[in-house]
Order: C-alpha cells, then structure tokens, then sequence
C-alpha cells in the first residue's frame, strides 16, 4: 500500500478507486502525484483483487494538467536528456491504464485539461459532470502535448480533429465533448459521484476475463493488420469460453437470471 497522500488508492470489492489528491492545486501534477499515479497503475495492473479502477480527482476537479504555477516560478534547471526522461517515466500512467486487461473508468468533474484530459482519454470509459470543462490546453502555455494525448485525440476522433483540438486549444463543454465521442456519458453535477462508482462498481462485478480480452481486441485494432487481429479474437474468444464465468453466464442465461460473475 503507497503512503503517497497526492494519490489515494481504495480497494472495494474488486474496484479500486484511485484519487488524485491535491484539490488546492486542482489536482495539477507535480512530481510527488506522478510518482503516485504510476505505482498506482502499477497495483491495479498487477494486483489480481482489481477487477476495475475508478480514476477521480478530489476537490470536485478531475486534473487541470501539469502544474502551471510551479512552472512559471522556476525551479532549478534540468538536463535536457534528464527531463526527458523524467517525463517519459511519469508517462507511464497512461500506457498502464490503457492497455492493462482491466477496465477503467475516468471520472471528469471541474475540469479535464492538459496532461488531466490525456489521462483521462487514456482510460476505457469517461463520464463527466454537465459543468465540467474539457481542453487540451498545451498551446496555450507553450507545450506540445504529453501523457498520450495526440496518440489517443487521434485514434478516437481522427487525425483532423485532433489537429483542431490541439492547434486551437478550445474549451468545450461536457455536452461538447460528449457529442465529440470523447466521453462516454454526461451527467447532473449532483450525480457525477454516484453514475461514476456505480458503472465502475458494474464493470468490477462483470466478466473480469473477458473484459480484458476485449480490451485487448480493441487496443489490438489500433496497430495490427486484419489477419493478426483475427488470430487475437479467436485465441481469446476460446481462452474466455474456458472460465467460470463463461460457464456461468450460459447457465444463467438457459435459467433466465442475472449471472454472478467471480473474475474467474
């Protein structure tokens, strides 16, 4: 279990809730939170009581970004080739999110911006809050992109629009966003907790095998040629129908009830 009080993990059930945890800042990323978040991917990943991972920002914000103030104050100078690095490393959050065989839900409230919306594209599913804003915003502070947004903004929305959200840095609204495809649901203010824990909650009492495959389906469609990804459906269509819950699912169907799935 971390001690990293920027990043909160709460295991439940299946689910873990991971909590990005500096709401005076709105959540901004420094380097104690991104050490936080990685090693919190890391356990998800690798710890097999997760099922499902909830990513949400306390405060009533989800992540505004790299810390701009911070930035604009300067600290001592790094390295080029260290910085680089440094940032490669912290990186790592949305490649484990992304590809881990677990599903992850982003909960957007406040604001998703910067490096907090790259995060957050890199997760499954994202549900956001009616008043939640949502930007790019590196070219309005004279950054490029990191955390995987121009890889994600691409393969979700094409290589047009990408270049519009990036290029021009608008700030769209949750219902904007929603119309984009960039999130999956938007909900009252009031309700953005409560519709975030319960499609996590859902997706960590689900198929746990089978929802990892499927997810791997998908990330395998981004890159592979027709025949791989044929090869990759049929091995884990097979390796699924060889679980319990497989075997579950069939009778519950043939006893026309609700299935009780065990991850296994």
């Amino acid at each position: 279990m971390s001690d990293n009080q920027m990043v909160l993990q709460s295991l439940e059930h299946g689910l873990l809730t991971i909590t990005m945890n500096r709401p005076e800042r709105r959540n901004a990323l420094n380097p104690d939170m991104t050490r936080g978040l990685v090693e919190a991917a890391r356990r998800a990943q690798d710890d097999p009581e997760v099922r499902a991972v909830l990513l949400k920002g306390a405060g009533g914000t989800f992540c505004v970004g790299g810390d701009v103030k911070s930035m604009a104050e300067g600290r001592a100078p790094m390295a080029f080739e260290a910085k680089t690095a440094t940032l490669r490393k912290g990186m790592e959050v949305s490649r484990i999110l992304h590809q881990m065989p677990k599903p992850v839900v982003a909960q957007l409230d406040g604001a998703a911006a910067g490096a907090g919306l790259s995060i957050a594209l890199s997760c499954d599913l994202r549900i956001a809050s009616a008043s939640c804003k949502i930007t790019t915003a590196f070219a309005k502070v004279g950054y490029s992109g990191d955390y995987g947004g121009t890889y994600f903004l691409t393969q979700m929305l094409g290589s047009a629009k990408a270049r519009e959200l990036y290029l021009l840095s608008p700030v769209l609204s949750a219902q904007e966003a929603y119309n984009l495809n960039m999130v999956s649901k938007v909900v009252p203010d009031a309700d953005i907790e409560a519709e975030a824990l319960d499609l996590a909650r859902s997706l960590a009492n689900g198929p746990s095998v089978a929802l990892g495959y499927i997810k791997r389906n998908i990330n395998n469609a981004e890159s592979m040629s027709l025949e791989a990804c044929f090869d990759g459906e049929a091995i884990h269509h097979s390796r699924a129908g060889e679980t319990a819950d497989h075997k579950e699912a069939a009778k519950a169907f043939v006893e026309k009830r609700k299935p009780s799935f065990l991850g296994q």
